[in-house]
Protein backbone atom coordinates (compact mmCIF):
# COMPACT_ATOMS: atom_id res chain seq x y z
CA UNK A 1 0.00 0.00 0.00
CA UNK A 2 1.36 3.29 -0.73
CA UNK A 3 2.56 5.81 1.69
CA UNK A 4 0.52 8.94 2.89
CA UNK A 5 1.73 12.22 2.54
CA UNK A 6 0.93 12.62 6.41
CA UNK A 7 2.57 9.28 7.36
CA UNK A 8 5.69 10.61 5.11
CA UNK A 9 5.74 14.00 6.91
CA UNK A 10 5.80 11.47 10.00
CA UNK A 11 8.56 9.36 8.77
CA UNK A 12 11.26 12.69 8.31
CA UNK A 13 9.96 14.06 11.91
CA UNK A 14 10.63 10.70 13.11
CA UNK A 15 14.47 10.95 12.11
CA UNK A 16 15.15 14.19 13.69
CA UNK A 17 14.40 12.85 17.28
CA UNK A 18 17.37 13.81 19.33
CA UNK A 19 18.63 16.29 17.21
CA UNK A 20 19.78 19.34 19.73
CA UNK A 21 20.26 22.86 18.76
CA UNK A 22 24.26 23.87 19.26
CA UNK A 23 25.48 25.35 21.13
CA UNK A 24 22.69 24.71 23.69
CA UNK A 25 20.33 27.74 24.40
CA UNK A 26 21.22 28.89 21.14
CA UNK A 27 18.70 28.44 19.01
CA UNK A 28 21.03 27.52 16.35
CA UNK A 29 19.80 24.28 14.14
CA UNK A 30 20.45 22.57 10.49
CA UNK A 31 16.59 24.05 10.55
CA UNK A 32 17.08 27.39 11.28
CA UNK A 33 19.75 27.62 8.33
CA UNK A 34 17.78 26.16 5.59
CA UNK A 35 14.96 28.66 6.72
CA UNK A 36 17.77 31.58 6.79
CA UNK A 37 16.63 32.35 10.05
CA UNK A 38 19.25 30.77 12.48
CA UNK A 39 19.64 31.34 15.94
CA UNK A 40 15.55 32.09 16.68
CA UNK A 41 13.01 30.12 18.13
CA UNK A 42 12.62 27.10 15.94
CA UNK A 43 9.56 24.99 16.19
CA UNK A 44 7.96 26.12 13.13
CA UNK A 45 10.75 26.69 10.86
CA UNK A 46 11.02 22.81 12.06
CA UNK A 47 7.89 21.78 10.72
CA UNK A 48 8.37 23.76 7.94
CA UNK A 49 11.89 21.35 6.90
CA UNK A 50 9.99 18.34 7.54
CA UNK A 51 7.50 19.13 5.37
CA UNK A 52 9.82 19.83 2.61
CA UNK A 53 12.03 17.12 3.27
CA UNK A 54 8.97 14.73 3.17
CA UNK A 55 8.06 16.92 -0.49
CA UNK A 56 5.38 18.52 0.71
CA UNK A 57 6.22 21.89 0.71
CA UNK A 58 4.22 23.96 3.28
CA UNK A 59 3.06 27.11 1.49
CA UNK A 60 4.74 31.21 1.96
CA UNK A 61 3.18 31.66 5.46
CA UNK A 62 5.00 35.14 5.90
CA UNK A 63 8.33 33.48 4.77
CA UNK A 64 9.40 31.89 1.41
CA UNK A 65 9.83 28.20 3.01
CA UNK A 66 6.46 27.92 5.61
CA UNK A 67 6.22 29.86 8.38
CA UNK A 68 8.14 30.67 11.52
CA UNK A 69 6.14 32.26 14.17
CA UNK A 70 2.53 30.30 15.53
CA UNK A 71 0.66 33.05 15.30
CA UNK A 72 1.00 34.20 11.66
CA UNK A 73 0.53 30.41 10.63
CA UNK A 74 -2.66 30.10 13.11
CA UNK A 75 -4.07 33.01 10.92
CA UNK A 76 -3.34 31.79 7.81
CA UNK A 77 -4.56 28.10 8.85
CA UNK A 78 -7.69 29.95 9.85
CA UNK A 79 -7.88 31.95 6.65
CA UNK A 80 -7.50 29.19 4.25
CA UNK A 81 -10.16 27.09 6.09
CA UNK A 82 -7.26 24.34 7.05
CA UNK A 83 -8.35 23.39 10.67
CA UNK A 84 -10.05 20.25 11.47
CA UNK A 85 -11.34 18.50 14.85
CA UNK A 86 -10.20 15.27 12.96
CA UNK A 87 -6.31 15.28 12.88
CA UNK A 88 -4.61 12.48 10.80
CA UNK A 89 -0.57 11.63 10.82
CA UNK A 90 1.36 14.46 9.39
CA UNK A 91 -0.96 17.19 10.64
CA UNK A 92 0.18 20.13 12.45
CA UNK A 93 -1.25 21.52 15.95
CA UNK A 94 -0.79 24.39 17.64
CA UNK A 95 -0.18 24.92 21.45
CA UNK A 96 -2.01 27.62 23.70
CA UNK A 97 -0.25 26.70 26.93
CA UNK A 98 -1.75 29.28 28.97
CA UNK A 99 -5.55 29.52 27.53
CA UNK A 100 -4.92 33.23 25.90
CA UNK A 101 -5.52 32.53 22.39
CA UNK A 102 -1.99 33.63 21.70
CA UNK A 103 -0.43 30.10 20.56
CA UNK A 104 2.89 29.52 21.43
CA UNK A 105 4.31 26.31 20.29
CA UNK A 106 3.81 24.01 17.53
CA UNK A 107 4.73 19.95 16.43
CA UNK A 108 3.31 17.33 14.13
CA UNK A 109 0.07 15.07 15.27
CA UNK A 110 1.46 11.82 14.82
CA UNK A 111 -1.29 9.56 16.41
CA UNK A 112 -4.31 9.69 19.09
CA UNK A 113 -3.36 7.51 22.43
CA UNK A 114 -6.61 8.61 23.98
CA UNK A 115 -9.67 9.46 21.28
CA UNK A 116 -10.30 12.79 22.10
CA UNK A 117 -8.07 13.35 25.04
CA UNK A 118 -4.23 12.82 24.52
CA UNK A 119 -2.03 11.88 21.73
CA UNK A 120 1.22 11.54 20.67
CA UNK A 121 3.34 14.26 18.38
CA UNK A 122 6.88 15.23 17.36
CA UNK A 123 8.00 18.50 18.36
CA UNK A 124 10.74 20.68 17.36
CA UNK A 125 12.32 22.93 20.42
CA UNK A 126 11.18 21.47 23.16
CA UNK A 127 12.28 19.62 26.19
CA UNK A 128 10.41 18.52 29.42
CA UNK A 129 11.69 21.66 31.51
CA UNK A 130 10.72 24.08 28.61
CA UNK A 131 8.05 23.33 26.35
CA UNK A 132 8.15 25.68 23.92
CA UNK A 133 12.20 27.00 23.80
CA UNK A 134 13.93 23.82 25.17
CA UNK A 135 16.44 22.95 22.61
CA UNK A 136 15.37 19.64 21.07
CA UNK A 137 13.40 17.59 19.02
CA UNK A 138 11.18 14.85 20.67
CA UNK A 139 8.77 12.89 20.68
CA UNK A 140 6.03 14.14 23.27
CA UNK A 141 2.65 13.08 24.93
CA UNK A 142 0.27 16.03 24.66
CA UNK A 143 -3.32 16.88 26.09
CA UNK A 144 -5.91 17.62 23.78
CA UNK A 145 -6.36 21.34 25.82
CA UNK A 146 -6.10 24.46 24.18
CA UNK A 147 -4.77 22.88 20.67
CA UNK A 148 -6.04 23.42 17.21
CA UNK A 149 -5.19 20.67 14.54
CA UNK A 150 -5.07 21.85 10.92
CA UNK A 151 -4.69 19.77 8.16
CA UNK A 152 -2.29 21.34 5.21
CA UNK A 153 -4.07 20.88 1.91
CA UNK A 154 -0.82 20.06 0.64
CA UNK A 155 -1.01 16.75 2.43
CA UNK A 156 -4.48 16.26 0.09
Amino acid sequence: MEQSKGQKVVEVAQKEVGTVESPKNSNKTKYGKWFGFDGVAWCGMFCSWVYAEAGVQLPKIGFLKGFAGCQTAVAHFKKTKEITNTPQAGDLVFFDWNGDKRYDHVGIFVEWREQGKTFSTIEGNTSFSNQSNGGEVMSRARSAVNVIFVHPTVLD
